[in-house]
């Protein structure tokens, strides 16, 4: 029998690796984390959803004073945002968050941490700093880094990314962002209420391409009010820097030239797994430009090499990293042969009102030939909704020809957080008749998704069979009033 180094292997300390890692370690494997950058914590930490959320609050408390009149307050004056200050507290939450995916945290639950840029040299041997490393089994979650799209000049024209966003040193007098997916429309209408004037390009014709269009509709009307300027359907046709300014030149949706210019582009519009510099030609394994061939347990061409995270090209969220992690732990630690199940993953963008989803939307089942249903509840109906002066949205529940739940939508206050109760019905395959008959506390948002299950179940508990049956039985008497209209 072979002898190696390392029962496991992790090469990247993101959501996957520091997942596996911390659990390997824990169930008395040996294990190694390689991570290249200097800090553990990956994307996620340091470039994307902590300081995105953090800077989304800032601009939420900031647009929040600015619109104390709208609950009845005076109206406030507020100075211009100083940036470095917004920066400040971002980087202040990540350092804090840094405790807890430090080396010394990791070497206390027993595993080894290094830094550097390995590479393959054979099936079971990485190279790292000129010293050979062997290991039973790896896994590649290195993660995934801003792709350019190809559009000419856009390289050589002064641009920024998530990489440099959260840093920068002031508040731009004006945005232009390139793409419209989540990245983009939350940062778009952070920068405009923050005091930027910001405009979309976007070559579709709506954003949040992945959802469906009217509730996509919804975020961009909402955006629109906050002074957001959108082109969709732009065929862009070259970037260029004018008197150090980015300029884009496109055509818009009405066949007109647009040659717009900004102080700063952030360019949100595709991403590439980091997989380049790993050697894994070196070895045979299979990949693509997209990222890793996996089979349904994690494992690539070589069955002891194992994918997740963004690397893999799939579903880019830091929880669908945590849970492939989970799921290699499974498979080559604990040995159970366990598969991945994406039916029930959610998903939010936190612009305002946020946008959560989970499992299949309407655009999917029309695509796929479904029959299926549609039943919503609008958020104006929620009385707690009314209470926060938020009222914009909707649930919007898709069941199958048997009423079985295909997926969930929700827009509005707080929908990334309401999305959870769903995960739990659909993870515990709890029926709609149960959940309109449990108890959710008044008034509470939460009572939204009591209210679209029972929009389900009251058509057949109010039928005419129903109340023709009660009036054999028990003798009711019927209607014991009649608007005029009905008459």
């Amino acid at each position: 029998m072979a002898s190696f180094d390392y029962d496991m292997g992790v090469l990247g300390g993101g959501s996957a690796g520091l997942t596996l890692t911390s659990g390997s370690a824990q169930l008395g494997a040996k294990t190694i984390l390689i991570e290249k950058e200097p800090r553990l914590g990956g994307d996620c930490l340091h470039y994307g959803c902590v300081p995105s959320k953090t800077l989304i609050k800032s601009a939420s408390v900031y647009h929040l004073i600015k619109n104390s009149f709208r609950f009845g307050l005076p109206s406030a004056s507020v100075s211009p945002v100083d940036y470095a200050r917004v920066v400040e507290r971002i980087k202040k939450v990540i350092n804090t968050i840094q405790k807890h995916d430090s080396e010394e945290r990791i070497c206390s639950l027993g595993a080894e941490v290094r830094f550097g840029s390995p590479r393959f040299v054979d099936e079971h041997t990485i190279e790292l700093d000129g010293k050979r490393i062997t290991a039973k089994s790896w896994l590649i979650a290195t993660g995934s880094s801003p792709a350019l799209p190809p559009v000419p000049g856009l390289e050589s024209t002064p641009h920024i990314t998530n990489k440099e966003i959260f840093y920068l040193g002031r508040l731009p007098d004006s945005l232009i962002v390139l793409g419209a997916g989540p990245i983009a429309v939350e940062m778009a209408q952070a920068f405009a209420r923050l005091g930027s004037q910001v405009s979309v390009v976007q070559r579709s014709a709506q954003i949040l391409s992945k959802e469906d269009k009217d509730m996509a509709d919804s975020v961009m009307h909402a955006l629109e009010q906050e002074g957001v300027v959108f082109y969709l359907n732009a065929k862009v046709t070259v970037a260029k820097e004018v008197a150090g300014q980015p300029h884009l030149i496109f055509t818009d949706a009405q066949g007109q030239e647009v040659d717009l210019a900004a102080e700063q582009l952030l360019v949100a519009l595709g991403r590439q797994a980091n997989l380049q510099d790993l050697g894994l030609k070196n070895i045979g394994l299979e990949y693509s430009a997209k990222g890793l061939k996996l089979d349904d347990r994690l494992r690539t061409s070589h069955k002891h090499i194992y994918g997740a995270g963004d690397a893999t090209g799939g579903y880019q969220f830091t929880h669908a990293a945590g849970y492939e992690g989970g799921m290699v732990l499974a498979n080559a630690i604990l040995r159970l042969p366990r598969k991945v199940n994406y039916t029930w993953l959610p998903h939010a963008t936190y612009c305002a009102p946020e946008l959560a989803s989970m499992g299949m939307n309407e655009s999917a089942a029309i695509k796929l030939g479904l029959e299926y249903s549609v039943w919503t509840e609008e958020f104006s109906t929620n009385d707690r909704a009314l209470a926060e002066g938020e009222s914009t949205g909707k649930i919007k529940l898709i069941l199958d020809k048997d009423e079985k739940p295909l997926g969930v939508q929700i827009l509005g206050l707080h929908a990334g957080e309401l999305i959870n109760e769903w995960v739990a019905i659909a993870g515990g395959k709890v029926n709609l008749s149960t959940l309109a008959g449990l108890v959710h506390p008044y008034p509470t948002l939460g009572e939204i998704t009591k209210r679209v299950a029972g929009n389900v179940m009251a058509p057949k508990l109010f039928s005419d069979i129903v109340k023709k049956g009660l009036q054999f039985f028990f003798h009711t008497k019927g209607r014991a009033c009649t608007p005029p209209q009905m008459k």
